[in-house]
């Protein structure tokens, strides 16, 4: 896949095949094509080195039938309450629906927040529902359903997520009018370093920063968002939320445990597999490797 003409190519064909044909563009030349056009690289899956290349050659190679319920937005809330043995860290869910048509707006409260258990980016937050644009919302849910997250960056798990509508408790604190996610980077159930983001609703807004264990600004961060000019408060439930993640991240050997603390409260939030679907350059780009040392495979293909 030396040529980034011929991995354009080949990942605009896949995009416009329907499902149908989509086997004529095979899943591994697809990644190697998406790796080359947007790493702007070659994918090595023989003996992957980077955290970037091991995440891709786990999308092809490491099919745990469990990811399905982990990036599940509304299965994953019961897994964890029973890893963890208590409900007390699930954001309440007040309905789940199979299409926009079902649901009952006059029927949810005044705060809510809405969106699909199959897919990525998508929340849609009613804090006064005066103000809520029902009809916006229904389209932009329609088209959620819709979609085919797996067939975006070739995360397999997705496809296989009965899709639904999940309606949730608005959560709200005081002390912090934008809320704070904590998200920390496990490997065999260690958490090495996490990122702190705010904001994320809004790109214009957001700032994000990696941070390391003991809550320093850790050596590298990522082009795409701006960092945090003064590093963030620490969470009063830092150690809670640790453990947590330990838990969590036990037996994988690399799993993004998400979680918020709000009103002195730690709340789960969500499992990510993936971080931007292995694509996350890092700045200085070294630090792709660097990470990448942290993440042992269960299994080479040579």
């Amino acid at each position: 896949m030396k040529s980034l003409l011929f991995a354009r190519i080949v990942c605009r064909l896949r995009m416009v095949l329907p499902n149908s044909l989509k086997f004529l563009v095979p899943e591994k030349i697809w990644i190697k094509a998406l790796y080359r056009k947007i790493m702007n690289s070659e994918l090595r899956l023989k003996n992957p080195i980077t955290f970037n290349e091991k995440l891709n050659w786990m999308k092809l190679y490491d099919h745990n039938p469990l990811y399905v319920t982990m990036v599940d937005k509304w299965k994953a809330k019961e897994y964890v309450s029973k890893l963890l043995g208590t409900d007390s860290y699930i954001i309440p869910t007040i309905a789940v629906y199979e299409s926009v048509n079902d649901i009952k707006w006059d029927e949810l409260p005044e705060q809510f927040v809405v969106k699909c258990n199959h897919n990525s980016g998508v929340v849609l937050i009613c804090r006064n529902k005066n103000d809520f644009d029902i009809e916006n919302a229904k389209i932009e849910l329609t088209k959620c359903l819709e979609q085919d997250y797996s067939q975006r960056f070739g995360e397999w798990a997705y496809k296989k997520v009965p899709r639904r509508i999940i309606v949730e408790k608005y959560m709200y604190d005081e002390s912090q009018p934008v809320l704070v996610d904590y998200k920390f980077y496990c490997f065999n159930g260690k958490p090495e370093f996490l990122y702190v983001s705010a904001g994320m609703e809004d790109y214009d807004t957001a700032k994000l920063v990696f941070l390391t264990k003991d809550w320093k600004r850790a050596p590298f961060h990522r082009p795409d968002h701006k960092e945090f000019e003064t590093l963030p408060p620490k969470p009063g439930k830092y150690e809670e939320m640790l453990l947590i993640a330990e838990k969590l991240s036990a037996g994988f050997p690399f799993l993004r445990v998400d979680l918020y603390e709000i009103n002195n409260q730690v709340y789960f939030s969500e499992l990510t597999l993936m971080p931007c679907a292995g694509y996350m350059k890092f700045i200085p780009a070294k630090y792709d490797e660097e990470v990448g040392k942290l993440l042992h495979l269960q299994e080479k293909i040579r």
